[in-house]
């Protein structure tokens, strides 16, 4: 991924230096475990231990440009690695790498990989659902108008608004900690998963030593339906970043300005513009989940490998891996300190809401009528009839409110007190159950 959408924290991650000292341990690990099953003398194994651990720490570029020299000519990563260890181990350098192979080593380290990955995203993801919550809590009774298909509905609660995105995180959290546990796998089985070099209990070993769980059957490689499950978590958390940024967008519009991105002293919107304050992250963020949520049907189709394993995943991998995991946690980042930061405007959504004349409260005043004795099919055309007259005539210099059209409806007016129908026409009447959702979401 491009430095301007990447934090340092997740780079590291997939950078060389961090992907050798992963290949590293692996292969001390297995070594320390043969000297239990016989293959490995004890001495040997701490020679690997020490001398490669000393090789990894004082690793430096330089270090990662002479494996790349080495792979030029052997064509082969793994390999490339283990001839620049052998050089700093020794003798001893024998005894690494035994009866294994490669994909042991590269399947076994994307594990480790990507759940170092997965810390830092549910850190992000925590500081989004942090965000989240503050706001929520601050505008929990702050009235705002609802809407469907794009249209002005009924009243609710911005605080409401922004409680139904905590909720979908903490969703989204729960299915990354399971998509976690399902890709902490290794496998240390050999050339095609029988063991036929290596023992069980040291593959059990390594997976132990790397909070990792072995994988059941591993073939050549550790199977890609776990992969795949784990790309399509981080594809629907883009999603969940995209639909909160996208009710920003609509919410920015200037028509609505019921909310915006904090602009900043000295920010800029537009070359030609000096007016225009646009909502440059959320838009940014809908283009970044675009990316991560593509990255799943290329992880889908790597489940399909032939027969105990090909390569054609590799390559994939590669790219995605860093990159999804990469673009993710930049997005949550920045999704949590623009909403930390939003701009709100109570005075401009209760304006909104008021803006139709007040038909926003036809459901309520259908409730009363209905009520009254009239059938609801019936209460229904009495309710609509009033409302499109209002409807329709806003903004005429002799429009009435809705309230006035009912107050002079002979159908509504003998059976509806005009007390009632103020009544029913507060949208703090929205607010009666919200205490009761607040605590199914921020207390369960």
């Amino acid at each position: 991924m491009v430095p301007r959408y990447s934090r340092p924290q997740m780079v590291a991650i997939w950078q060389d230096l961090n992907r050798y000292r992963i290949w590293f341990d692996i292969e001390a690990h297995a070594a320390e475990a043969m000297v239990a099953t016989g293959d490995v003398p004890a001495a040997a194994a701490a020679a690997i231990r020490e001398k490669g651990g000393a090789a990894l720490a004082a690793m430096t570029e330089a270090d990662v440009t002479k494996i790349a020299e080495i792979e030029a000519v052997t064509r082969h990563d793994v390999i490339a690695f283990l001839t620049w260890l052998a050089e700093s181990i020794g003798p001893d350098s024998r005894f690494v790498h035994l009866g294994m192979t490669s994909s042991d080593v590269l399947d076994t380290c994307l594990a480790v990989q990507l759940t170092q990955a997965t810390d830092l995203l549910l850190t992000g993801i925590d500081a989004v659902m942090a965000a989240l919550k503050k706001r929520a809590l601050e505008h929990k009774l702050t009235p705002t108008i609802g809407r469907s298909h794009g249209i002005h509905a009924e009243p609710t609660s911005f605080g409401l608004k922004l409680a139904g995105h905590y909720a979908e995180f903490a969703r989204n959290r729960a299915r990354l900690l399971t998509a976690r546990t399902e890709i902490a796998t290794c496998a240390i089985s050999g050339a095609v998963g029988t063991f036929a070099h290596l023992d069980p209990s040291i593959e059990a070993h390594v997976a132990a030593q790397l909070g990792l769980a072995v994988e059941p059957v591993s073939t050549q490689i550790i199977p890609r339906d776990r992969h795949a499950a784990y790309f399509c978590t981080l594809a629907v958390i883009a999603s969940g970043i995209e639909r909160l940024a996208t009710e920003i967008r609509h919410l920015q519009r200037s028509e609505v300005r019921e909310a915006e991105e904090f602009f900043h002293p000295g920010q800029k919107g537009s070359s030609a513009m000096p007016h225009k304050r646009n909502p440059v992250l959320s838009e940014n963020l809908t283009g970044l989940a675009r990316i991560v949520r593509g990255y799943a049907t290329p992880a889908l189709e790597n489940v399909t490998l032939w027969h105990e394993r090909d390569i054609s995943h590799s390559s994939v991998e590669r790219v995605i891996a860093p990159d999804a995991t990469i673009t993710l946690d930049f997005a949550l980042n920045r999704l949590a300190g623009m909403i930390d930061k939003l701009t709100i405007y109570p005075d401009r959504m209760t304006e909104n809401l008021e803006s139709l004349g007040g038909v926003v409260h036809s459901g309520e005043i259908l409730l009363l009528l209905a009520r009254s004795g009239i059938s609801r099919e019936d209460s229904y055309k009495i309710i609509q009839r009033n409302a499109m007259a209002t409807w329709t005539t806003l903004g005429h210099p002799d429009a009435k409110r809705f309230r006035d059209h009912l107050a002079t409806d002979p159908e509504v007016a003998g059976r509806i007190t005009p007390e009632a129908i103020d009544t029913a026409m507060d949208p703090n009447l929205h607010f009666a159950r919200i205490e009761t959702i607040f605590a199914r979401v921020f207390e369960a």
